[in-house]
């Protein structure tokens, strides 16, 4: 476990219309007018870099810094090369750190944000990760003109970006304090589905957890919500029954990004949510406003990540999971 001490001072978010029909359409900043997903650009993988630009863009202007005041840009994506990352923060003259961690990039960036910023070597760091439905399928699946059946366990890949800026001490706009992380270990348990991404990273969370759990001498009781991002309806089924075996009870302050970002009665996203920006539109948008307000004293955010590639499922490889783990309370005055 690491001891942290970091604030998030600003945070933005951007989303797609899927996304914005969804139950947390009034939390997210903007999305894409036009009803195609592709923020004025000619192809999907444009419109993830895109993204990402506009939300580093309105984060910054919102803490009131500017780029020249950051000394540490961390960012991923799930395009190989993270190419979205690159391409959309090109104009920001920022050190730059691309992360790959798939759907626990945006944990991982604000895990090593704090970190860096905790031992001194930033006062200021951005954290920023995006994905795009359209660009994720043609990678990891199959186009999306392809029009593949999809099994009952597959998650949408989200579109969407989400940026936070970090800093060393607190400020008035501050919305929320990084007290201790965890970062995961790589676990493999011989999930091979492509489609079943929450089975394959439910075992990840529950070693991140349970070492979070012991280190810190605390337990469930202790938290009014632990958060997933983004194992879905059926990840996080198998998480609770995992961590019960365990001899910990989440069950009553237990939520998913995957989950909360789609209906499920009325939007055909099967098991939920995924992908890079589900889980930092979510916490960016969503949670850490009513951290800010004190409606959540403390909060673990815990984001997972399935560390498949297109080649090693064609292998007929195993797909191993990671999952990172932030805890979060309000900012200290």
């Amino acid at each position: 476990m690491l001891n942290l001490n970091a604030y998030i001072h600003a945070t933005a978010t951007i989303v797609g219309q899927k996304e914005h029909d969804g139950p947390l359409s009034a939390h997210f900043d903007a999305y894409d007018t036009d009803g195609l997903d592709r923020f004025g650009q000619n192809t999907f993988e444009r419109a993830e870099a895109e993204m990402q630009h506009r939300v580093v863009t309105h984060a910054l202007a919102r803490s009131g810094l500017t780029p020249s005041q950051i000394q540490l840009l961390l960012a991923g994506d799930l395009m190989n090369q993270c190419t979205s990352s690159a391409y959309g923060l090109l104009p920001f003259t920022i050190p730059y750190v691309g992360l790959y961690g798939a759907c626990s990039t945006c944990a991982e960036g604000l895990l090593m944000g704090a970190a860096m910023v905790t031992a001194g070597f930033a006062t200021h760091a951005v954290s920023v990760t995006s994905s795009h439905n359209a660009a994720a399928e043609r990678q990891f699946r199959f186009p999306v003109e392809y029009g593949g059946q999809r099994p009952p366990t597959a998650q949408w890949t989200v579109t969407g970006a989400g940026a936070f800026v970090l800093g060393d001490k607190p400020q008035p706009h501050t919305l929320a304090h990084i007290t201790a992380g965890v970062v995961g270990m790589v676990v493999d348990s011989g999930v091979n589905d492509a489609n079943n991404m929450g089975a394959a990273m439910a075992p990840a969370a529950v070693s991140t957890l349970c070492r979070y759990f012991e280190d810190s001498h605390t337990t469930p009781q202790d938290y009014d919500l632990i958060v997933t991002g983004d194992l879905g309806y059926e990840g996080g089924r198998i998480l609770q029954d995992l961590l019960l075996v365990e001899g910990y009870d989440i069950r009553k302050i237990y939520n998913d990004c995957g989950m909360m970002i789609f209906s499920q009665s009325t939007q055909d996203t099967h098991s939920g949510g995924s992908g890079c920006g589900c889980s930092a539109v979510v916490l960016g948008g969503y949670l850490l406003p009513k951290i800010q307000r004190g409606d959540i004293s403390k909060m673990l955010f815990l984001a997972t990540g399935a560390l498949m590639s297109p080649d090693a499922i064609k292998q007929g490889r195993s797909i191993p999971g990671v999952a990172h783990l932030l805890c979060l309370q309000p900012p200290q005055e």
